[in-house]
């Protein structure tokens, strides 16, 4: 991936349609932090306590392992509304 790929994910929701690549209004959002999804946004609106507390697994082909990777992220410590990347897993 390049800088033209990486400002293009900028700003999207993570699994959003292309026609409306944007965040909503009303729903909750937390930043990827790091690795294939940097910069893109994870609605976290109907996600448990417990939900955004697990390390999550997002199906994409932009890591390591290419279409049916996955790129693993943690909920940041003491900042919830950042999940950082923690690698790629098959």
């Amino acid at each position: 991936m390049d800088g033209n790929d990486e400002q293009l994910l900028r700003g999207r929701v993570y699994g959003q349609d292309h026609d409306r690549p944007g965040p909503r209004p009303g729903r909750r959002y937390a930043e990827l932090v790091g690795g294939p999804l940097d910069g893109l946004l994870l609605d976290i609106t109907d996600w448990t306590r417990r939900e955004t507390d697990s390390e999550v697994a997002l199906p994409t082909e932009l890591g390591r392992f290419g279409a049916g990777g996955r790129a693993a992220y943690t909920p940041r410590p003491g900042d919830p509304r950042r999940f950082d990347w923690t690698g790629d897993v098959p």
